[in-house]
Parts: C-alpha cells; sequence; structure tokens
C-alpha cells in the first residue's frame, strides 16, 4: 500500500488480488448478497485508491483496509433490510445424511440468529470469527482499546448464543 500511496497504481491490482476475496467474505457474512457484496469490494478499492493519502505505514494494513470496508457497507446499507447469509459447506457422502441435515438445521438458525443481531455485533463476530483479525486490528478499525473489542466480542456472542437458542426452543446454559 505504501507503493500506490507514493503514486505506483499498479501496485493496487496486487493488493486486489491478495485481499478481495477476504473483503468480499467479510461482505458476505455482513449482508448475505453475493452481488451487492462484489460491488462493495469494488467500492473498496475504489476508496483505496482515492484515500491513499490517509494510509499511515505505521498502522496495519488490514486495520486501515477494513476501516474502509466498514465505511462503504454503512454507506450502503441505510436503505437496504439486511439478510445474513453464511458459507455452507457441500456434503457428499450418503452415509452421513442424517447428520448433514441436523448440521444445515444449524446452520440455518445460525443464520437466522446473526440476522437478529444488531449490525454492530454481527460485524464484531464477522471481523473476529470469520475473517480472523486479531483483536488489536479489531481495535484500531473500531477506534477503541482492545478490552473494549473483548468485552464487546463476548457480548456479541452471547447475544448470538440467546438468539440461536430462542430460536431452536432450547435454554441457553
Amino acid at each position: 500500500m505504501q507503493a500506490v500511496r507514493e503514486g505506483d497504481l499498479g501496485a493496487l491490482a496486487i493488493l486486489f488480488e491478495r485481499h478481495h476475496r477476504s473483503l468480499f467474505n467479510y461482505f458476505v457474512h455482513l449482508n448475505g448478497n453475493r452481488d451487492l457484496s462484489e460491488d462493495l469490494v469494488q467500492d473498496v478499492f475504489v476508496r483505496m485508491l482515492k484515500y491513499r493519502q490517509s494510509y499511515q505505514p505505521d498502522r496495519a494494513f488490514a486495520a486501515w483496509m477494513y476501516q474502509i470496508a466498514r465505511n462503504t457497507q454503512a454507506d450502503s446499507s441505510g436503505k437496504r433490510k439486511l439478510e445474513v447469509a453464511l458459507p455452507e459447506r457441500e456434503f457428499a457422502s450418503v452415509s452421513v445424511m442424517e447428520e448433514n441435515l441436523t448440521r444445515k438445521q444449524e446452520i440455518s438458525l445460525l443464520k437466522k440468529a446473526m440476522a437478529r443481531l444488531p449490525l454492530d455485533k454481527r460485524e464484531l463476530l464477522v471481523l473476529s470469527r470469520f475473517q480472523n483479525l486479531k483483536y488489536d486490528e479489531i481495535a484500531s478499525i473500531l477506534g477503541c482499546d482492545v478490552g473494549a473489542v473483548k468485552v464487546r466480542v463476548y457480548r456479541a456472542v452471547r447475544a448470538l448464543g440467546q438468539i440461536y437458542f430462542e430460536l431452536s426452543g432450547e435454554r441457553a446454559s
């Protein structure tokens, strides 16, 4: 990104190749719409080019990139109702069909529970669990300290669990 910042705009193609899949996954987990997610990834790279001078080499690139992604998501979500779609795995073995059906039902419940979470909690879970960002990177993205991120992620996980168990008819332990 430093090269892009200094005027080597071709280096943005390298960044795109390295990061477009993780950004796409981030957006799909947040909004559940593959077409929209592809558009948002493009918007992020346009914004990275436009705001390249705001990149600070002493800050983690991923944190800067996800901050732009957050802003892009926020700008696009004001007029839409969010639907969350978590990636499902393809199941091939016939001998585990019953287990697969149970798993698909659990995934479906998890999708519904994620969709009911407020966007801020859903975003924390996507960043920490699906994008595998470290808490210090998330803190940098959110503009808070690591302790606050830990508390927020814990609360988001608990809220997700409560919603999941409400939907499944079970009691949370």
